[in-house]
């Protein structure tokens, strides 16, 4: 894949479709073999193919930094995971997936509840669905729990006065995923495992038509 014709609209769209279930790379092939891109051609190519194949470790990494500035601000903390929830639901796989594990739960304690908690059904015309599929969490559209975490994680950050430190701790893990994505090289393993999700992407676009 040239991932110099990748545009940064496309792999946006990819990081939000993709599964972020997948377990993080291995910290001895994070931190495996470092070049300096030999052009601005390169360098944009192997940022996205990075960003992309690394996404779980740079958000690990970034999680981790925003921890330490927050050691002595234990609300700041909360404020902060409810933020990385809130972007998290942005991505259909995490969104569902999430929607699945408490409507189980739920249903192990009230069926009757669980059961409102589906989301509707998509209305079907000659075998395709008559519009664009909507995500939904616990059978309310995707943007109200977004906006609810959102609204509560900025209240929390307001009061624990944590926001300038926040700035600077995503500063920091910004930067520093941005100067592993440039430098690293990309293996053979990272181009593989990107032929193997397109062609799942393929696949999963025949089995839907």
């Amino acid at each position: 894949m040239d991932w110099g014709n990748v545009t940064t609209e496309d792999l946006i769209d990819a990081l939000r479709e993709v599964d972020w279930s997948s377990p993080p790379r291995p910290i001895s092939e994070f931190f495996s073999r470092f070049t300096v891109p030999r052009s601005s051609a390169k360098w944009n190519s192997r940022l996205k193919c990075n960003l992309y194949y690394y996404r779980t470790n740079y958000f690990i990494m970034i999680v981790f930094i925003l921890a330490l500035g927050f050691l002595r601000r234990p609300l700041a903390i909360v404020a902060a995971f409810l933020t990385a929830l809130s972007i998290a639901f942005l991505n259909d796989s995490f969104a569902g997936t999430f929607s699945e594990k408490v409507t189980r739960t739920v249903r192990q304690f009230s069926p009757h509840l669980a059961a409102k908690m589906r989301p509707p059904l998509t209305p079907v015309i000659r075998g395709r669905p008559s519009a664009k599929r909507a995500i939904y969490i616990c059978g309310r559209p995707r943007w109200v729990f977004s906006l609810m975490f959102s609204s509560v994680s900025f209240l929390l950050w307001f009061i624990s006065c944590g926001l300038l430190t926040v700035l600077w701790s995503l500063a920091f893990g910004l930067l520093a995923t941005l100067l592993h994505a440039s430098f690293r090289t990309p293996n053979l393993k990272a181009r593989l495992n990107t032929f193997r999700e397109e062609f799942r992407a393929v696949w999963r676009n025949y089995s839907e038509l």
